[in-house]
């Protein structure tokens, strides 16, 4: 086996987004009345509504929390604090926990300070549970994680390299570097391995200067290196231990497991008196499973590497994949504490470990999200052995290709890494880079979003989009697109506010308390317009956004949240004396068609008399009812549904006949 590392390709989906203008053709005296009649605009005012509601008396969240935030995102805190005032009054649980916080913050305008404080220690615990919060789980985008790290290292392959296998460098002193490669078994003709007519490895080993230009090739003692392959080597400090991957192969023989295959073992070699030693598997390697790729912690005492052996995750596959182990090294020599370092590991493979001097594991993963084939990744490894998440270094050290074998001198920025980029996966090559910029920092979370006319669902171009912290400062501002999309960066850990405002519309906000890992956030915004535009042949339910004027099962009595809906239809008709609208009733698929629609009828006729009764012109309205002919779901007779899918067709709709 060859550490010539399979091409895995990614398949890019492009979404097109295709934007459509809608034609208006302006109204013309030449048109007929009724066409003349359809471009007629009624121009409702949100806040005039909910105000003439609020002034008759009727109390909801939805009816304070609203009026307050007309007034709060216009930074007129004396008038939401009226509002808001009002809202907690309610003593209502179902207040939206955001609320605590812009009620603190109108009380802070008031001078009102220990109360603020109170409402901002409720305000985080009720936004840790806040159901939304729950939702908000890290959905990393793996394009827009590795675009993040991307432009932190200069790359260029080293001068070195040959037209076959060059790959898996180590540290080996201060000057000079070991590598694998198949560019010379020193015999007279190369050997060849018979799964792919590649060359047998050996171990090689080259000067390197402080910008990492390698030179003066010459291969490693002739104890370590065999007929068979070796690769990837690790050095102690004192350079007196070399650990290396070779075949099975042992006194020269080369060994198979019960299944007729040469598993990789790693080896372990002492230097004594300037002679390397004859190399011995190490213990924990040997069984029917492979073991490869060791690199040694700085201080010498655990050694990482690669392997299927039993416990990793991807065994169960066809093909065996390998995770990172990782085993005590004790004063003795022995070795204890095998332990797979699952939170850099998937049922992919991982492979290719190397621990810098700063406590830094990078290893090369398929399993994790990358730019396609091995990439590299980095985890940190904490004073208590546990490890970080892994990030993706971002390219150019990764690519659509293999890239792994990652190694670091933080003292002067230089490294190398391997990659078949250029081979399109034939042969590895060694690159050599300048670290120009540290790891960003890796916990960064990317929010996303779209922002929309709440009642036409059509994206808005050019809101402005900020984002707000605890203490209402403003962190950062973005405009929205021809799409309505924006995209922005936030830390980790913290809780912000996502606030969408444009001219014309009611400004929204979102509550985001940010993860403590990388991953992207989708916040989608949906601005009220202040005011509504009602044409012949709209619904004012729709316009209005109204919640459906439900009616009991078999009831037609108008019910106590109907006759707050009610309300805002009132309004409308109040400050358009010349509109007309049709009253439509439809009930459920339950009881008979006939019944169906005289009891639709009774509940037309019960929502007119309403607004007959609030002084409304009864010529102004006309009502009917539908029965259960116009469902608005699959809920016909015979289909079992629930309770509220029943519920959801016994409502009403406000038809605009005439301005």
């Amino acid at each position: 086996m060859t550490n010539n590392m399979r091409r895995y390709g990614i398949a890019m989906l492009l979404v097109f987004v295709f934007a459509f203008a809608k034609a208006q053709t302006n109204p013309n005296k030449t048109l007929p009345k009724a066409e003349r009649e359809y471009d007629k605009y009624a121009f409702i005012d949100s806040r005039e509504i909910f105000e003439k509601i609020a002034n008759k008396g009727f109390k909801s969240v939805e009816i304070f929390s609203k009026l307050g935030d007309t007034y709060y995102f216009n930074n007129d805190y004396q008038n939401a604090l009226k509002w808001y005032n009002q809202l907690f009054k309610l003593d209502n649980d179902t207040i939206p926990s955001e609320y605590y916080f812009r009620y603190a913050q109108t009380l802070k305008s008031d001078r009102q300070y220990a109360k603020a404080d109170r409402l901002l220690k409720t305000f985080a615990v009720k936004g840790e549970k806040d159901s939304r919060l729950q939702s908000l789980e890290n959905a990393p985008n793996y394009l827009t994680i590795v675009d993040f790290q991307k432009g932190r290292f200069e790359v260029e392959p080293v001068s070195i390299n040959t037209n076959y296998q060059d790959f898996g460098t180590a540290y080996y002193g201060p000057a000079q570097v070991a590598f694998a490669s198949a560019r010379d078994t020193g015999v007279f003709y190369k050997r060849r391995h018979s799964w792919n007519e590649k060359p047998f490895l050996d171990l090689y080993v080259a000067d390197r200067d402080q910008q990492g230009n390698m030179s003066n090739v010459q291969k490693f003692d002739s104890r370590i290196n065999s007929i068979f392959h070796e690769s990837t080597p690790t050095f102690s400090k004192d350079l007196n231990t070399v650990y290396f991957t070779r075949n099975n192969y042992e006194d020269g023989t080369l060994g198979k497991d019960d299944e007729r295959v040469s598993r990789l073992q790693i080896f372990k070699s002492e230097r004594k008196n300037g002679k390397w030693s004859e190399p011995q598997a190490v213990e924990f390697a040997e069984g029917g499973f492979s073991t490869s790729h060791p690199a040694l912690t700085p201080d010498g005492k655990t050694l990482y590497f690669s392997s299927d052996m039993p416990g990793t995750m991807g065994t169960e596959s066809t093909f065996k994949e390998t995770d990172i182990w990782r085993v005590t090294i004790e004063d003795d020599g022995s070795y204890s504490d095998l332990e797979n370092v699952s939170i850099v590991n998937t049922e992919g493979r991982e492979s290719y470990p190397y621990i810098s001097r700063s406590g830094n594991l990078y290893f090369a993963s398929n399993g994790l999200q990358g730019l396609g084939g091995l990439d590299i990744f980095v985890s940190t490894i904490n004073k208590d052995g546990s490890l970080s998440n892994p990030v993706n270094i971002g390219e150019p050290a990764n690519s659509p290709d293999d890239d792994f074998a990652f190694i670091v001198d933080e003292s002067v920025n230089t490294g190398y890494f391997s990659s078949n980029r250029v081979s399109q996966g034939e042969n590895d090559d060694i690159y050599r880079f300048v670290q120009i910029e540290d790891l960003r920092e890796t916990c960064e979370q990317i929010i996303t979003g779209t922002v929309t006319n709440a009642i036409t669902k059509e994206a808005l171009e050019d809101a402005m989009i900020s984002v707000v912290d605890i203490n209402n400062n403003i962190v950062v501002t973005r405009r929205s697109d021809r799409n309505g999309k924006y995209a922005l960066k936030l830390e980790c850990d913290k809780t912000f506010f996502i606030r969408a405002e444009k001219r014309e519309f009611n400004t929204a906000e979102e509550l985001v308390n940010t993860p403590t890992t990388t991953g992207v956030i989708e916040v989608d915004l949906a601005l009220d317009p202040e005011s509504y535009k009602g044409r012949v042949g709209d619904d004012l339910a729709k316009l209005l956004n109204l919640n459906p004027i439900y009616f009991d099962f078999d009831m037609s009595f108008i019910r106590e949240d109907a006759e707050l809906e009610l309300q805002k239809v009132l309004s409308v008709l109040e400050d358009n004396p010349t509109m007309t609208i049709d009253i439509r009733s439809h009930t459920d698929s339950r009881g008979t068609k006939s019944y169906n629609e005289r009891l639709s009828d009774r509940r037309a006729a019960s929502t007119r008399n309403y607004l007959i009764s609030k002084g409304i012109d009864e010529a102004r309205l006309t009502s009917k009812g539908y029965g259960e002919s116009q469902l608005v779901n699959k809920c016909s007779d015979g289909v079992e549904c629930t309770e509220e899918q029943h519920q959801d067709n016994r409502r009403s709709e406000f038809i605009i006949i005439s301005m």
